[in-house]
C-alpha cells in the first residue's frame, strides 16, 4: 500500500472446504472458538452468537495473564454466502456499538471441488495504518488456523 492512509483490510484465501462447511466455521460457537484468536485459546464457554440480523456475538481470546474480549453485532447472513458484523475490542466503550468498531464483510464464493474463496473487508477508519497493519497480521494468523480447522474437522 502506498501513502501514509489506510482505512481498513482486504484478504483473499482459498479454503479447501465446501462453501456451507466455510459459513458454519465462521457461525458456529465450537468452530469459531477453535480458530479465532490464531495460537490464543478460546474458551467454549465465552463465546456466544446469535447468528441473525441484528443479534449480538462475543468471545474472549485468553493469553498468559490477559484476557481480550472482543464483541459485535451480526448486520448481515446470507447463508452460505456471506456475513457483515460489527467488531468491537476492549479499546471501545461498552455502552456504544458503533464508537469507534469496525465492519467486518466476509463473502464466501463456491470455486468448486470442495474449494471456497474467502474475501475479507475491515473498514471502519477508527484504527492508525499500524493498528491495521497489526490487525491484518492478525486475521492472517486466524485464517492460517481457519484453514487448519477446515481440514482436521471437514
Amino acid at each position: 500500500m502506498t501513502g501514509g492512509t489506510r482505512e481498513g483490510i482486504d484478504l483473499t484465501r482459498v479454503l479447501h472446504a465446501p462453501q456451507q462447511r466455510v459459513f458454519a466455521a465462521w457461525t458456529s460457537p465450537e468452530d469459531f472458538a477453535a480458530w479465532y484468536g490464531g495460537e490464543a485459546e478460546v474458551p467454549l464457554d465465552r463465546v456466544a452468537m446469535d447468528v441473525r440480523p441484528g443479534g449480538a456475538w462475543s468471545l474472549v481470546l485468553v493469553m498468559p495473564g490477559v484476557e481480550m474480549p472482543f464483541r459485535g453485532v451480526y448486520r448481515e447472513v446470507s447463508e452460505p454466502d456471506g456475513l457483515v458484523f460489527t467488531l468491537l475490542d476492549p479499546s471501545n466503550p461498552e455502552d456504544a456499538e458503533d464508537a469507534g468498531g469496525e465492519t467486518v464483510t466476509v463473502t464466501f464464493s463456491d470455486l468448486g471441488g470442495g474449494r471456497t474463496e474467502l474475501a475479507f473487508q475491515q473498514r471502519g477508519g477508527h484504527l492508525t495504518p499500524e493498528q491495521y497493519a497489526a490487525a491484518e497480521d492478525g486475521w492472517e494468523a486466524f485464517f492460517d488456523a481457519l484453514a487448519a480447522r477446515l481440514a482436521a474437522h471437514p
